[in-house]
C-alpha cells in the first residue's frame, strides 16, 4: 500500500479525521506526537487498539486532526477512525477483527438535553407537599 487512506471517527462532540499511510507507527494528533496529545495511558491505549487488535502496531503511520468534545471522545473518535481507515486498507485481513472487537460501530449515545423547569435532564427539583 503506497496510498494514503482516510476515514472519519465520531463519539460524543468530538469528530477525528484520519490519515492511514504505509510506515513505522509514527501517531501525529494535531501536529503532536500521540503522547504529547494525550497525557493519560488510558487514552493512548484506546487509540492504538485497533492495531493491537489487527496485530499491525508499527505499519501505518497516521496523522490525525481532532476537533470538539472532551478527552475521552476524542480518544474514542481516534479510534473509530483509525479502524474505519484499517478496514479500507485491506477488507479481508481486518474487518473481521475489527468488527468483533466492536471498533467499527459508531457509538450513538449522545447527551440528553436539560429541559426546562428542572435542574437537569431527567432530575427534578424536590417535592414539597407544603
Amino acid at each position: 500500500m503506497e496510498k494514503t487512506v482516510n476515514a472519519l471517527g465520531r463519539r460524543k462532540a468530538a469528530v477525528a479525521r484520519v490519515y492511514v499511510a504505509a510506515g513505522t507507527g509514527k501517531i501525529t494528533v494535531n501536529g503532536r506526537e500521540l503522547s504529547e496529545y494525550f497525557s493519560d495511558d488510558s487514552l493512548i491505549y484506546i487509540a492504538n487498539q485497533p492495531f493491537e487488535v489487527t496485530g499491525t502496531a508499527g505499519q501505518f503511520d497516521v496523522k490525525a486532526n481532532l476537533d470538539g468534545g472532551g478527552v475521552r471522545g476524542q480518544a474514542e473518535a481516534l479510534r473509530l477512525g483509525i479502524a474505519r481507515a484499517l478496514c479500507e486498507v485491506d477488507r479481508e485481513a481486518y474487518r473481521s477483527a475489527l468488527k468483533a472487537a466492536g471498533f467499527l460501530t459508531r457509538d450513538a449515545r449522545e447527551v440528553e438535553r436539560k429541559k426546562p423547569g428542572q435542574p437537569g435532564a431527567r432530575r427534578r427539583f424536590q417535592f414539597s407537599k407544603r
